[in-house]
């Protein structure tokens, strides 16, 4: 079982160092304490692997431990050398000390060869003084080290004093007892996963003369060692039970192995554990609470990641609880006077309104509000005095503009707020309230959009109903002429009739579902389509119709709302000839409307005649051109004109060929 744990001990202290060294090359330049750094961490490394796959007493092994102290002795030098703390005297020192440390190389090469016992004995007994001279000489350095170099250096210095600090008992044990018990390989195993884990925080900490290691990693390492030497005590003291009498011995070592993995995996599975170790970690071994490159892409991927659907203002509440641990949070948007409840995230209850003029004054100057010294002072409302889980209130600021405030539930371990929350709270607090005001921005933007297509159709409609006005207008013009001719009377009821009916249908668009409804797309009999738009027309001026027979792909009424708005435009346009209607058919089905009237510009074709509200016409709207050629497209068609000042227009409506299946059906 000691074998075993000296094996693993010692296989996860070379991983460890192993990871230092490859993480230090990832730096660049010719920075030579980070490359001191890197080839201790790697001869640290295999001596490791050496004690674990070969055996501590090996020449080998002793030759990497040579090698290894060495190392570390020139990084300490270097790191004194960088802050200009050392002298003559330093530096003599070290080179003693680095002499001591290779004769113990020179000692153990000459106990290769054959020697007496009694000979063997001594120069065994001579290493191991010179070991542990050796070590107090690096303990002494240590400490200069670490009265001289700035507070990372200091965590390096302590880290290295584990090394030696252990170096010094085993061999002290050595000398005294003439040979050091396996288990105390074990604990020397466990003592330099420590120290790797204190070398890997100082190393987290830039400047330290070591590669950067993130924060992740540094407490990753960190529970690898403790893991690590909560292991080796639990295996160990299963070895010190396997020497209690036989028939015992057995079911302790089951108890102990049992017992210890329950209560590490209890451990592990308790939330308020978890939490007092990253609160305890944080504050003791870096610089800063919080990793704030970390906890900003977290902060960044809640806000913009949406998981199941889950809406903004509650990912605004989840992502500002994650950055001080809070269970629970509950979003207040301003309305008025008044903070009102908008959202939460585990909240118990949805909360009540704050009306609170000076509460929310302090919000409004930025300040964030510590609940606790509130509610002692007797100044919050009503709820939030008997909700003693409520931590803290952050205000979200938009610009200089309180936009609400997320209250957030007291994390698993309370503590008071620090200068580094505040700071924290307040910048994640107004990028809150800024993807707040996007998202309200949106929502009116999106409320627009509805009223423009809402008044787009409107503007359709009244536009249809000025042609019916007009229309009529036309009729009862040439009724005062032409009463007394039957043939007129005639047109005179049909038009009627017809006016009548698209009143009807231009009312029943009005209505939303109507609105919304879409005519689907079929064969039509584009030539009967203009013979009966022209004869409900007559009553109103001559129509011409020169038509073959031609069928399209289109839907109905849009097709024949679209030739009217442009017969329309074409009878209004003053020419003396009446309006032509010309359909044809070839590989598509085209239809002119053509009027030999005004005509218009180039200018005002290709800048006005297809955008909505551009008329020449002293009282025309503006959008039968516009609203026919949305028709047209509409039905995979195009709308082309050609016109010219003083000759008239010609309006061509293209649309694609009925396949002669459809037709035939």
């Amino acid at each position: 079982m000691t074998a075993m744990l000296n094996l693993w001990t010692h296989a996860l202290v070379a991983l460890l160092f192993g990871a230092m060294a490859l993480a230090g090359l990832r730096g660049g330049g010719r920075d030579w304490p980070r490359w001191s750094f890197i080839t201790a961490a790697l001869l640290t490394a295999l001596w490791a692997l050496a004690v674990a796959g070969i055996d501590a007493h090996d020449i080998a092994t002793r030759l990497a431990k040579t090698a290894r102290d060495i190392a570390w002795l020139c990084f300490a030098a270097m790191l004194i050398r960088r802050e200009r703390a050392g002298n003559r005297a330093i530096a003599m020192l070290y080179a003693v000390t680095i002499g001591v440390v290779a004769a113990t190389a020179v000692v153990s090469l000459a106990m290769t060869g054959p020697l007496a016992p009694a000979t063997m004995a001594a120069a065994d007994a001579v290493r191991q003084m010179l070991i542990a001279l050796a070590s107090l000489a690096a303990l002494m350095l240590l400490c200069h080290l670490a009265q001289n170099v700035r507070h990372d250096g200091r965590w390096m210095a302590l880290a290295l004093v584990g090394s030696w600090s252990i170096d010094l008992i085993v061999a002290t044990v050595a000398l005294i007892a003439g040979e050091w018990p396996a288990w105390l390989g074990v604990v020397r195993g466990g003592v330099m996963l420590a120290v790797g884990s204190g070398i890997a925080v100082a190393a987290q900490r830039r400047g330290a003369g070591g590669p950067t290691l993130s924060r992740t990693a540094a407490i990753r390492l960190i529970g690898v060692a403790v893991g690590g030497c909560y292991l080796a005590l639990t295996a160990l003291a299963a070895d010190r039970a396997g020497g209690l009498d036989p028939a015992y011995a057995r079911p302790v070592q089951i108890a102990i192995v049992l017992g210890a993995t329950v209560a590490l995996l209890t451990l592990a599975s308790t939330p308020w554990l978890r939490a007092w170790m990253r609160v305890k970690l944080a504050k003791h071994l870096f610089a800063h609470r919080y990793d704030y490159r970390v906890e900003w892409q977290r902060f960044a991927a809640t806000l913009g990641r949406p998981t199941d659907g889950e809406p903004l203002p509650r990912r605004l509440v989840k992502a500002l609880a994650d950055l001080t641990d809070s269970p629970a949070g509950l979003l207040l948007c301003r309305d008025d006077d008044q903070l009102v409840p908008l959202a939460h995230w585990a909240w118990p209850g949805t909360g009540e309104p704050v009306a609170d003029p000076a509460l929310a004054g302090r919000l409004a100057g930025g300040h964030i509000v510590a609940l606790d010294e509130e509610r002692r002072a007797g100044t919050l409302p009503s709820w939030l005095r008997v909700a003693h889980d409520a931590w803290v209130m952050v205000p979200l600021i938009h610009g200089d503009l309180l936009t609400g405030a997320i209250v957030l539930a007291r994390p698993p371990i309370d503590r008071q707020l620090d200068w580094e929350d505040l700071d924290l709270l307040r910048v994640a607090g107004r990028q809150a309230a800024s993807y707040l005001a996007e998202n309200r921005a949106q929502a009116a933007l999106a409320d627009a959009a509805r009223f423009e297509e809402f008044n787009r159709r409107f503007a359709f409609l009244l536009h249809d109903i000025k042609n019916v006005a007009s229309q009529l207008t036309l009729v009862a013009r040439n009724a005062e002429r032409h009463a007394d001719n039957p043939a007129f009377r005639v047109d005179m009821i049909e038009t009627l009739r017809d006016g009548a009916g698209r009143m009807t249908a231009l009312l029943g668009r009005l209505g939303q579902l109507d609105m919304g409804r879409a005519e689907s797309v079929q064969p039509v009999d584009v030539t009967a389509l203009v013979h009966r738009l022209a004869a409900a027309r007559r009553a109103t001026g001559p129509i011409v119709v020169e038509a073959t027979a031609a069928l399209a792909l289109a839907a109905p009424g849009r097709l024949e709302q679209a030739i009217g708005h442009l017969v329309q435009n074409a009878a209004e346009a003053g020419g003396v000839l009446p309006v032509r209607v010309v359909v044809g058919q070839g590989e598509k089905v085209t239809i002119d409307v053509i009027d030999e009237g005004v005509g218009m510009s180039a200018e005002f074709v290709r800048d006005k005649l297809f955008r909505p509200f551009a008329s020449t016409k002293p009282i025309g709207f503006g959008i039968g051109a516009y609203e026919a050629r949305q028709l047209i497209r509409a039905m995979n068609g195009t709308l082309d004109v050609d016109s010219r000042e003083g000759a008239g227009t010609r309006f061509r409506i293209v649309l694609p060929l009925a396949p002669a299946l459809e037709a035939a059906a």
